[in-house]
């Protein structure tokens, strides 16, 4: 998943925007060049620093060209709202409504990255592995 796709994800629940972006694996791809005619990428919000970049003196200063050259593999996202995380897997986000999730897989997933959770998130991660939507490990 690309960081510049945050600017565009809400909480498919409660429209939430912007998600909270936990990442435990990126690749960095050096060849890639930004060729994009404008700057910033991103309209409303960069992930790539955690900013709004409407609320910048001068978004052109943003490090649009060295986001592009990075990749999340694995990670999480999570909509401080409503409580739901939504997992990346295989740089893939699984923004996927309650009843089309799979329990079995989210939980695994969610074990598999506790204990990095409660490092790179420790104000939240006790939060999402006890209380997180739709599934935790308190169940």
């Amino acid at each position: 998943m690309k960081y510049r796709l945050m600017d565009i994800l809400a909480c498919p629940i409660d429209k939430r925007f912007p998600l909270r972006l936990i990442v435990m694996e990126e690749r960095t791809f050096p060849e890639r060049k930004y060729t994009w005619p404008r700057k910033p990428f991103c309209e409303e919000y960069c992930s790539f620093r955690n900013v709004r970049v409407r609320e910048l003196k001068n978004p052109q200063e943003l490090p649009c060209e060295e986001c592009h050259k990075v990749e999340i593999i694995r990670g999480l996202l999570y909509c401080e709202s409503c409580g739901r995380w939504y997992p990346i897997i295989d740089e893939i986000p699984r923004l996927l409504p309650d009843q089309l999730r799979n329990r079995g897989e989210d939980l695994a997933f969610l074990k598999s990255v506790e204990g990095e959770l409660r490092e790179k998130a420790p104000d939240i991660a006790d939060k999402i592995v006890r209380e997180g939507k739709p599934f935790n490990l308190s169940e």
